[in-house]
């Protein structure tokens, strides 16, 4: 009885809140300017009562906004038209920020129940302002007479941006299209949360626990620790648990001996969301594919990938499927080396088996070991949290002038983040940083950089400083030790962190084209090439520290990590290929109709000559990033490589400079690319730094393809 009275007395008091903010909203944070410091969210004062109420009048008052502009007696401009819209909208931009990344970081049956609620309605309102006639026959109007207007660059890039924005919401499409548009935009709202919802599910309901201490061995001690402080947390004393969390299931299956272990754990998450149960993604992947279609159909493109790159630098699916190949011709050759040489181990240690894909992190390490010398738990020890947080703070000093100072008494949406003030060479506040480090099950995978609040000036000209969030899965504390990362955890931090530079750092008037509010297949310049510093030996000298003893990292060490930094890049880059050569695979189609999910893959992998021993990094039932998030990276998850041919060349310039922190280069890096956002085309801010177009050999290089 008392697990079904306590839900009720929730719910009552939920509906309590909601009927008295909607009563007063003066108790509603959202309905007041912030109080705290730097004018973060008042997170410990913000309920879920409170989103759907703030929601409702956010959308309430942009549509009064909408209205005057749409509506105003003078001549459309700039500033009454185009100005007026880029800042309206400030309330339901004020919420959705908060609302949107804690759904991400810290959610619960409730705030998913409230997302279904508002993304219906999210969407018809954004439908209602992309389709609304009056206000793109204004908008229009300003975009036909532009160069009459005198608008300098940023301007001019508002103006273009805002223009296509609306094309490519459908404002020039007829009547009874539009109404159609508007049923797709409300499905696919609802299918990227369903997708989502169900990933989350199943990565948190699947638990592989072991009773048989000889079932651990080959683990090391600080994994086996884990398992014990995730058993004893499910009060399973005495028992060890691993879960699908990266920071789990890849220390499992890198080194637990027992294969059959390593098998179940690896198809459990391989397997995610195809189970044929309630949570299963595979009948949300065929309508997400077909209702995209049937929209860039709508919007006179014959795919959806068509429609997508149209906005980006590739332009073009030939450009894209041009440049995987380049890189996947190489790379494929090299992961069938890598696989002989572990099938060569296999042999060597009496096994009669087949490697198989579940095989392939286990005997990496024990081939990078013999041909290094080198294993994981040498450097993790070296790679405490805080001494690489550091680090990464540490390279932006050196390379910007800029300062982390860290801020107590913080208000916090969870009690493990961090917060740090971010100021300029001058003392002057660039903004302010959330950090949030560790998994939980109220927590998606991976890593990501959002904002609570974006750069710009306000009409005062006020300069309005961001505040960023960084989040992450890395390794947990254990017992009595810190949380170590793996190599790979320090890049994803350096690489998280690139993104919060690209936000902090921006210099521009307009939120619309500020931060990274930039092509999707840019965006990923600032964030990979900051992990480029992760693993040169002057910043390891820096940053990684032995945890117990403070000894900076031997340079013998150092030597065997720069040695073994192209080791596994065939098998690193093909995983990562056939998961982009399936996103594009499932957006170039051009006719609807049914799609056999698992069918599908097949035949796409075997298109594209993927070996069986290694499956695509993401398959696709839980590849949230072509179908969950907003479908920010539908027909985008090439973004990756295209930009690391992008950031691979911007090393290269700090490496033709003589320094790895060249100030005159760094100087240009801020000013042509960081500083910017979205303010020019994206190849000028490159050329505007470079001085050239990026050529491809310094990524082949880096990945030791070349």
């Amino acid at each position: 009885m008392k697990k079904l009275l306590i839900p009720l007395v929730v719910i009552c008091l939920l509906a309590s809140c909601v009927k008295q903010a909607k009563k007063n909203p003066m108790m509603n944070p959202f309905f007041e300017a912030y109080s705290t410091p730097f004018e973060v969210p008042p997170f410990d004062k913000i309920l879920n009562a409170h989103y759907l109420p703030a929601f409702e009048e956010g959308i309430k008052q942009h549509n009064a906004e909408i209205k005057s502009i749409s509506e105003c007696d003078k001549a459309p401009d700039f500033a009454n038209t185009i100005e007026a819209l880029d800042r309206s909208g400030s309330l339901l931009t004020r919420v959705n920020h908060v609302f949107s990344n804690l759904k991400e970081a810290v959610t619960n049956d409730s705030l998913q129940d409230i997302a279904r609620k508002v993304a219906p309605l999210l969407s018809q309102h954004s439908d209602e302002v992309n389709l609304n006639a009056k206000l793109f026959a204004r908008v229009k109007g300003v975009y036909d007479c532009r160069n009459s207007f005198k608008l300098n660059q940023e301007q001019l890039r508002l103006l273009e941006e805002t223009y296509k924005g609306f094309v490519r919401g459908g404002a020039n499409l007829t009547e009874d299209k539009k109404i159609q548009l508007k049923k797709v935009n409300e499905e696919l709202s609802l299918l990227d949360l369903t997708f989502g919802d169900n990933m989350l599910a199943e990565t948190n309901s699947y638990k592989l626990t072991i009773d048989k201490k000889e079932d651990l061995a080959g683990l090391p001690e600080s994994v086996i620790a884990g398992a014990a402080d995730e058993a004893k947390a499910q009060k399973l004393d005495g028992k060890w648990i691993f879960t699908l969390q990266k920071p789990s299931w890849i220390p499992f299956v890198t080194y637990a001996e027992n294969r059959s272990l390593r098998e179940k754990i690896y198809k459990a998450m391989y397997s995610r969301a195809n189970n044929g149960n309630e949570h299963d993604n595979k009948l949300v992947i065929n309508k997400l594919v077909n209702l995209r279609l049937q929209k860039a159909n709508l919007m006179g493109f014959e795919s959806w990938s068509a429609f997508v790159l149209d906005n980006c630098m590739a332009k073009t699916s030939a450009n894209v499927y041009k440049l995987l190949y380049q890189v996947w011709t190489p790379a494929i050759k090299r992961a069938k080396e890598e696989a002989k040489d572990m099938q060569d181990m296999i042999a060597k240690e009496g096994g009669h088996f087949k490697l198989e894909s579940w095989d392939w992190w286990y005997y990496s390490e024990k081939v990078r070991k013999a041909k290094y010398d080198l294993d994981e738990e040498q450097t993790r020890p070296y790679f405490e949290l805080n001494n690489v947080r550091e680090g990464a703070f540490s390279v932006a000093n050196k390379l910007y002038g800029i300062t982390f100072s860290r801020l107590n008494n913080m208000p916090l949406y969870h009690p493990e983040c961090e917060v740090y003030e971010v100021k300029d060479g001058d003392g002057s506040s660039l903004g302010v940083l959330y950090m949030d480090f560790f998994p939980r099950n109220s927590k998606k995978g991976g890593a990501w950089m959002t904002n609570f609040r974006e750069q710009s000036y306000s009409l005062d000209g006020k300069n309005i400083r961001p505040v960023i969030s960084v989040t992450c899965n890395f390794s947990k504390p254990t017992g009595d030790k810190p949380a170590l990362l793996s190599f790979d955890e320090v890049e994803t931090l350096f690489h998280e962190f690139g993104h919060s530079l690209h936000g902090l750092l921006s210099q521009c008037h307009y939120p619309g084209v500020s931060g990274t509010n930039v092509a999707r297949d840019f965006v990923e310049l600032p964030s990979q090439v900051m992990e480029h510093w992760a693993s040169e030996p002057e910043v390891l000298r820096i940053y990684a520290k032995h945890y117990k003893t403070g000894e900076v990292i031997p340079q013998q060490l150092v030597d065997k990590i720069v040695k073994s930094g192209k080791f596994n890049q065939g098998f690193a880059t093909v995983e990562y290929l056939a998961a982009t050569i399936l996103d594009m695979d499932y957006h170039t189609i051009t006719k609807g109709g049914d799609i056999d999910v698992e069918a599908f893959e097949k035949i796409s992998m075997e298109k594209a000559g993927l070996i069986s021993e290694i499956i695509p990094r993401y398959k696709s039932t839980y590849f949230a990033h072509t179908f969950s998030g907003g479908g920010e990276y539908s027909s985008g998850y090439y973004s990756y490589i295209w930009a690391q041919v992008l950031d691979c060349d911007t090393f290269q310039a700090f490496k033709e400079a003589g320094s790895i922190f060249d100030p005159t280069v760094a100087k240009s890096f801020r000013s042509n690319v960081l500083e910017r956002g979205g303010t020019d085309e994206a190849m000028k801010l490159y050329l505007n730094f470079r001085g050239k177009e990026p050529s491809i050999e310094p990524l082949l290089k880096s990945r030791g393809l070349y």
